[in-house]
């Protein structure tokens, strides 16, 4: 390989464990979730990794490197020869553990710097994508698991909601809204407690699709009174830690 003395650095934190994250770069289902259909990569020393961008480009390279679950090497360059021939840029992607989920770095390093400068935004976009892979396979259960938090709260029995909370929430979960500021499952569980008391009869119920977003997702909500007619509504956001579980609710009111 000719010299590579120019480089581009990108450093992004995935909310997923870094066993989770590496799984994209080694197995060829995952990585053609966030290359496109036809995408491969063979996760060995000398293996081949290939990508098909979904305009029809294709690129392609020689993995050097692999160490699970913390880093990855592979060459790469395009079958057209142009911006770059195949195995003419080198790649190198290192996993770390941290607070909210994995840091992820890419080094990506050329021959050329005008090719280097084209490929800034490519990878800012590339990663983007990654981190939504991610996470929807991460968090491909928010959807019940939120109609499960909205359940929570006409369920009278205080038992019932630690044991759905823990399923569903991590420990130190937060709520936030007009009449909440709880801190931690010891705090949530009377507290909801507390809002049957003095708001008897209300039963939540989403209201349409979960969004979500890179460990983020929103559901709008409708609170009917106890003749069954809608009293409220509003939007609840919640904020999901590495493994999928809840771990802060801040509740918007309409």
């Amino acid at each position: 390989m000719t010299p590579l003395p120019h480089s581009l650095t990108r450093t992004v934190v995935i909310r997923a464990t870094p066993a989770t994250v590496f799984r994209f770069f080694t197995d060829s289902s995952r990585w053609a979730q966030w290359w496109g259909a036809g995408s491969t990569i063979d996760a060995r020393p000398g293996g081949t990794m290939k990508i098909r961008y979904p305009n029809g480009v294709e690129a392609s390279g020689e993995v050097l490197d692999v160490v699970a679950p913390t880093h990855v090497v592979f060459t790469m360059g395009y079958a057209s020869g142009t911006p770059m021939a195949p195995g003419a840029s080198r790649v190198s992607i290192t996993l770390a553990p941290h607070a909210d989920g994995t840091r992820l770095e890419l080094v990506h390093e050329f021959a050329d710097v005008a090719v280097r400068d084209e490929h800034v935004q490519g990878w800012r976009y590339q990663l983007s994508l990654f981190a939504n892979v991610v996470a929807n396979e991460v968090n491909a259960g928010v959807a019940k698991a939120i109609d499960r938090w909205f359940e929570l709260w006409s369920e009278t029995d205080a038992s019932a909601r630690e044991r759905t909370l823990r399923d569903i929430a991590t420990s130190r979960v937060k709520f936030r809204d007009r009449f909440s500021m709880t801190d931690g499952l010891e705090d949530l569980v009377p507290h909801i407690g507390a809002a049957q008391r003095f708001m008897p009869g209300f039963a939540l119920k989403r209201d349409g699709d979960v969004r979500h977003c890179q460990g983020t997702a929103l559901a709008d909500w409708v609170a009917a009174g106890s003749a069954g007619r809608p009293q409220s509504t509003g939007t609840n956001v919640f904020v999901l830690a590495p493994d999928g579980k809840i771990e802060l609710v801040t509740g918007l009111w309409r």
